[in-house]
């Protein structure tokens, strides 16, 4: 860029920042150290110029800027760290917090293809007894807390207003089948009223609703959500790793298609293929 274009957008983007800031050119001059007259031939209009390094440095970190916005070598006025906070942040993962979160990044995501890959069976397909039965295990929460949690984020899949896809292991269906595992203390009708509830679900939601079976021997997941193009979450446990920056979201969202490829059942036969789990 020639030296005066790229003086008179610092000259510009100085002017904007502190018009956002509310600093006069003295206030200005006072906290970075310089003299009036300093500032007012950065913002010059008929021949502005470019500062030196500290004096830019100091501009920046004044006014709550990025020294390379203030250069013209970005369009994005925040800092590097507040961009790379903002991309990427942590949300806690605890039980009812946690719930009213996804229940928002749902809303957030209405009109937009949502793709799941669940930790176990996913919560928003889970009966009222398996949520019995499985979140007591959370210190200071009840069941009837956790069933309430979870009834609108199923009020919102019914819905239908976006499309959504869930991409779960074989074996996680199989060992629900089975009572083997994670299941393995599970009552032998609750698995069994969990698994009609699930093929039936499928059957009645799809194409809106598609859930794909994958082989784990031969593709592996994470927990991970992603909320149309804009958002991509990774569950690690206490808390939610979650993703806003456009190639964050992508390289998740090419990942899970990579698994709805390999999945060795495909959504128009899982209900069949549960129903003979059952049987």
């Amino acid at each position: 860029m020639d030296k005066r274009d790229r003086a008179d957008i610092f000259r510009k983007r100085l002017s904007d920042a502190m018009d956002v800031s509310g600093l006069s050119r003295s206030h200005l001059a006072r906290l970075t150290h310089v003299d009036r007259s300093t500032i007012g031939q950065l913002l010059n209009k008929t021949s502005p110029r470019l500062p030196n390094g500290q004096l830019v440095a100091d501009l920046a970190a004044t006014l709550s800027v990025s020294i390379d916005w203030l250069l013209g070598l970005t369009n994005r006025p925040e800092s590097p760290g507040d961009i790379i906070a903002g991309a990427m942040a942590l949300s806690p993962a605890e039980r009812t917090v946690a719930d009213a979160q996804l229940l928002d990044w749902h809303q957030e995501a209405t009109g937009y293809k949502i793709r799941h890959v669940p930790a176990t069976l996913p919560d928003i397909l889970k009966t009222e007894r398996v949520l019995n039965w499985e979140y007591p295990s959370f210190e200071n929460q009840n069941s009837t807390q956790m069933v309430d949690s979870i009834h609108p984020q199923l009020n919102w899949l019914q819905t239908r207003q976006s499309d959504y896809e869930i991409a779960i292991p074989l074996h996680e269906l199989e060992a629900c089948a089975r009572g083997i595992s994670y299941y393995a203390d599970l009552d032998k009708d609750i698995r069994r009223e969990q698994l009609q509830f699930i093929a039936q679900t499928c059957r009645d939601m799809f194409p809106r609703l598609r859930l794909f079976l994958f082989n784990a021997r031969r593709v592996f997941s994470a927990p991970i959500t992603i909320f149309g193009p804009k958002l991509a979450v990774i569950y690690v446990g206490q808390c939610y790793l979650a993703f806003r920056e456009a190639d964050r979201v992508n390289s998740l969202t090419d990942h899970f298609d990579w698994l709805v490829r390999e999945a060795e059942i495909d959504a128009r036969h899982v209900a069949e293929h549960i129903e003979n789990l059952i049987d």
